[in-house]
């Protein structure tokens, strides 16, 4: 692992975090909150949780794991914060690819990135991890916002499927949703390292945003497309192409293939 990153056991070992135990708690909390439309707080969750799950969680780990993972109403964060888009400056890790993009097995460095769908004025956002292994797909999610949800929403529909992620490093820019708090506890909570590119500088993200190229290059260049619908759904279509049928010159997949869309 040290020598395909070209980097240090001491570093590798600084970087690497065992799997935290509230990583599952937090999710179960967190299906409330949204349930809510993102207006409990810590006592209504207690509740939610005893109706939707029959599961007992005293009040102050609730309050306590909202606190970690930095949910709350989002009427408290604008009260909180002016640019809830602002980049946290103490969250951005160092750049431990340096450039070599190559690994030897799956699940050892992720790249991920989001990216903008335009068609006729209109927008919508494709968020992506990739396996750098093979470049297979692990996630994705679009949506009409470029928020944290989006970014969160996609590691975590990516963990759901890779259960053996402990010690993997996960790559992107230094994006406001990859420096939140929120990322980073999840991150921490599964065991696996961040690593972010330099700021300002594309190539050390080159091949998440070439991925995004030839997606766009065999979706968008390729069709005549009507709308911004049709466009998603060529992109969605494209998506499952590529992990089950498109050839690839590097390496054979064999990987188990997940051919259900998450809507």
């Amino acid at each position: 692992m040290c020598a395909v990153l070209d980097i240090s056991p001491k570093t590798y070992y600084k970087y690497r975090h065992k799997e935290d135990p509230d990583y599952y708690d937090y999710l179960i909390v967190k299906e409330i909150f949204n349930d809510s439309k993102g207006t409990y707080g810590y006592r209504r969750i207690v509740d939610g949780l005893i109706q939707k799950y029959g599961v007992i969680m005293n009040g102050k780990k609730v309050l306590r794991i909202m606190k970690k993972y930095n949910i709350q109403p989002e009427y408290i964060k604008k009260a909180k914060i002016k640019h809830k888009n602002k980049r946290i400056e103490n969250n951005v890790k160092p750049n431990l690819l340096n450039r070599n993009f190559k690994t030897d097995a799956f699940n050892k460095v992720w790249d991920t990135d989001v990216t903008y769908l335009i068609f006729k004025g209109a927008c919508a956002y494709l968020s992506t991890i990739i396996d750098l292994f093979d470049r297979h797909v692990i996630a994705y999610k679009i949506s009409k916002f470029n928020d944290n949800k989006l970014v969160i929403d996609t590691l975590n529909e990516a963990l759901s499927k890779e259960k053996d992620v402990n010690g993997l490093i996960i790559h992107s820019d230094q994006g406001f949703q990859y420096t939140s708090y929120e990322y980073k506890a999840i991150c921490e909570s599964n065991g696996i390292t961040i690593s972010m590119s330099r700021k300002g500088t594309p190539i050390d993200d080159s091949p998440i945003e070439s991925w995004h190229a030839i997606l766009k290059k065999e979706t968008l260049y390729n069709n005549n497309i009507t709308s911004l619908q049709e466009y998603i759904q060529l992109v969605e279509e494209w998506i499952l192409f590529y992990n089950t049928a498109r050839l690839k010159s590097k390496v054979k997949n064999n990987r188990k293939i997940y051919t259900k869309r998450e809507k």
